[in-house]
């Protein structure tokens, strides 16, 4: 699931809604019509339904053994209609009677203000390619060969997995004549360690994810990468040495960057801009972040983070936000669009059934730069490789102070140890503008894509 910023935009409140988890049953395909028909006849002069159903397969390790295997499946669907404007949201879990989810909608409708009525128009489209399901048995394997082999070079950690399959179909139909779904089907897969040494205790970890397509098995998942990064990891922690102490260059692994996306993710949504909650809120066509930095959004079926429509129905597109250091744009909905002038970009994201849409991004991309990971460490003649952080991102302040649960000493070039009883302190825009270096070994972190980069300007702390 994509991460959505759900702060309810304070001049237009949460219209009420109401969730039923009842019982008649028809098929979800034909319902969708079947509420469109039965709210134009109790009274509704636009309506929409939106539907979702998934089907995930997950299996879990944990101590190093296999501890279990689940198949679980939910649908839901969500009924927003108007009647002279005023809308009503109801939401229905598994088997839903249709006419009791119109009755609960229309009952809403006495409970909220007039609004604008934002419904897409369009022609139907499918976008599914209905891949194969993963076995059980190779999912098994992919977390049992990844432990074995860690234990190998390790015999005294611990450790834990999760594989899982998952497929998820998402429909949309309005009373506009949109009919629109897509099928997305991934593979995803998490590796821990923990490794206790005395008194000193040591957390790693990583994971990957990719879309499947028909003709995907279980090697489609590079498990060798994460499995390589955690031994490396573990062996750059083989010693602890103290910390270095004021303001020193400070690499951000690809884990680690996720703490200055989440606030740039803010900044740059478009209800923030109406709040004037962003300092970007007055800066398009300025420069905001160092020239090294270029940001944008893509949709792009082989990417594990992507759709074809936004929960609008609008189509989701590419768009740069920030190239080389200049604002480009926002991201909106229809209606944050429709107040800014700019009209939607395709970014209307529902936080959950129960919730109207609001801007989210598909996914931020990071413009990678030149050499890897170990080549940005060369380029250190004091500093600290920061690769897990303890802590969320920073909002939309950008001021964060956080503790670093693993991190790395570099002298000459060299990782020389682990450091412990470590935080970092800083504000993220000014971050931004003193990025000195991108390297090209992006990751996926969730829906980000995002290299190792080294910054400065950050303070550093520690009680050893």
């Amino acid at each position: 699931a994509l991460p959505i910023l759900s702060t309810p935009y304070s001049r237009f409140p949460t219209p009420y809604s109401l969730c039923n988890m009842s019982a008649e049953t028809i098929p979800q395909e034909l319902q969708a019509e079947q509420l469109l028909d039965l709210a134009a006849k109790s009274g509704a002069t636009s309506a929409e339904v939106y539907q979702s159903r998934t089907l995930s397969r997950p299996v879990f390790f944990e101590a190093n053994r296999l501890k279990q295997i689940e198949s679980s499946q939910s649908e839901g669907t969500a009924l927003r209609l108007w009647r002279d404007g005023r809308p009503g949201l109801a939401v229905g879990y598994g088997a839903v009677a249709a006419q009791d989810l119109v009755d609960r909608a229309m009952a809403m409708t006495a409970l909220n203000e007039p609004e604008s009525i934002e419904l897409a128009d369009g022609p139907s489209a499918n976008y599914s390619d209905s891949p194969e399901t993963i076995p059980i048995e190779d999912l098994v394997a992919i977390g049992s060969d990844a432990i074995a082999l860690i234990r190998d070079a390790y015999p005294e950690v611990l450790c834990s997995a999760e594989s899982e399959w998952e497929s998820e179909t998402t429909s949309l139909i309005n009373s506009e004549g949109l009919h629109c779904s897509y099928t997305d089907t991934t593979l995803s897969y998490f590796l821990g360690v923990e490794w206790v040494r005395g008194e000193d205790f040591l957390s790693v970890g990583d994971s990957t994810e990719i879309r499947l397509s028909p003709s995907s098995t279980k090697e489609s998942l590079n498990t060798n990468k994460v499995l390589e990064q955690i031994l490396q990891r573990l062996n750059w922690a083989t010693e602890n040495v103290s910390t270095p102490s004021g303001r020193v260059p400070i690499l951000l692994t690809s884990k680690a960057a996720d703490l200055l996306w989440g606030t740039v993710e803010a900044a740059l949504n478009g209800k923030r801009v109406l709040e004037k909650a962003t300092p970007w809120s007055d800066s398009l066509g300025q420069v905001v972040t160092s020239k090294n930095l270029t940001l944008f959004q893509q949709p792009n079926p082989e990417f594990p983070y992507t759709c074809p429509f936004d929960d609008e129905g609008t189509p989701t597109q590419s768009l740069v936000f920030i190239s080389e250091g200049q604002l480009q744009q926002f991201f909106c909905d229809r209606t944050t669009g429709r107040l800014l002038g700019t009209g939607t970009t395709g970014n209307g994201f529902r936080p959950s059934l129960g919730s109207y849409p609001t801007p989210d991004l598909v996914n931020l991309l990071i413009k990678p730069g030149q050499g890897s990971l170990n080549d940005l460490i060369g380029q250190l003649d004091e500093g600290l490789v920061i690769d897990q952080i303890l802590g969320g991102s920073a909002g939309i302040s950008g001021d964060f102070s956080v503790n670093v649960e693993l991190g790395y000493r570099v002298q000459q070039g060299k990782i020389i140890g682990r450091v412990k009883d470590t935080m970092v302190a800083g504000n993220v825009y000014n971050t931004l503008k003193q990025l000195v270096l991108l390297g090209d070994d992006a990751d996926w972190q969730d829906s980000i894509y995002t290299p190792s980069l080294i910054v400065e300007g950050l303070s550093v702390t520690s009680s050893n």
